[in-house]
């Protein structure tokens, strides 16, 4: 049985704000449609990921979404210099 950790199954809410905020600082107005079809693409994206870091590591859906978090935060600290 394969379980969605809850971390990627309540993505949703959280990527949708993003992109309000988003298309408020940039004075963009996206349709319902538009909203939907970048929503299921980035959750569909993630996903993905998700389950490739699972299968590679070997590890359940829950550890493969918490590594793939970590690597992103580490990542983002890294690319503004904050790094140790």
């Amino acid at each position: 049985m394969l379980v969605i950790p809850d971390i990627l199954a309540n993505t949703g809410g959280v990527t949708v704000s993003y992109f309000e905020w988003g298309q408020n600082l940039h004075g963009h107005l996206w349709t319902e449609e538009e909203v939907n079809s970048r929503l299921e693409h980035q959750i569909t994206t993630a996903f993905h990921e998700v389950l490739r870091i699972s299968i590679e590591r070997r590890v359940s859906m829950r550890v493969a979404a918490y590594i793939k978090a970590i690597s992103r935060v580490a990542k983002a600290v890294a690319l503004r210099g904050m790094e140790g």
